[in-house]
């Protein structure tokens, strides 16, 4: 009996270490960002829904230089029910040289990660997302995206581990 409890264990615990790993694979970013052209205004596209963008439209996030190692970071958007101006002040900094893979705080000391998973060359638009696959955000230089670009990140989503049906469409006025 001792040794079914066993072995029924070691199966259940290899089942978790690889039900895990499966769920989380290993997320590829791009190879390197420059932050000099990343910096100034996004618009928000679309992205996956969570409680702090609840009901926003015209949705933006600007990155200047806080310093050397500093990204600042304000995101702002308009409540569609009460057509209310809302900002959040946040800072972000690359966690190598690659700075694809950046951690952002609204609520130091949390931080959170966001990775630049899709980058045009001319930095006209960017997908970012996080390894957990629980937020993504498709931003760009303009408040719209033309049909062929949005199609081609759409079908990239898939391969990077991403739902594009929990895609929620922002509001650009």
């Amino acid at each position: 009996m001792k040794n079914i409890f066993k072995l029924l264990t070691i199966i259940l615990i290899a089942y978790l270490f690889t039900a895990c790993s499966a769920k989380n694979s290993p997320l590829q970013t791009v190879e390197k960002v420059d932050l000099e052209k990343y910096l100034g205004t996004w618009y928000e596209i679309a992205r996956y829904e969570h409680f702090f963008e609840k009901d926003c439209k015209n949705v933006t996030a600007n990155y200047s230089m806080l310093n050397e190692e500093t990204i600042k970071v304000i995101n702002r958007c308009t409540k569609i029910t009460t057509n209310e101006n809302s900002e959040a002040l946040g800072r972000a900094y690359a966690t190598d040289i690659t700075n694809s893979k950046l951690k952002v705080s609204f609520f130091r000391p949390f931080y959170g990660d966001y990775w630049v998973l899709i980058l045009d060359k001319n930095y006209e638009y960017v997908v970012v997302g996080t390894p957990s696959r629980e937020y993504l955000w498709i931003l760009s230089r303009t408040s719209k995206l033309d049909e062929k670009t949005k199609n081609q990140i759409l079908e990239k989503l898939p391969s990077l581990g991403f739902e594009t049906s929990k895609l929620i469409w922002t509001i650009q006025e």
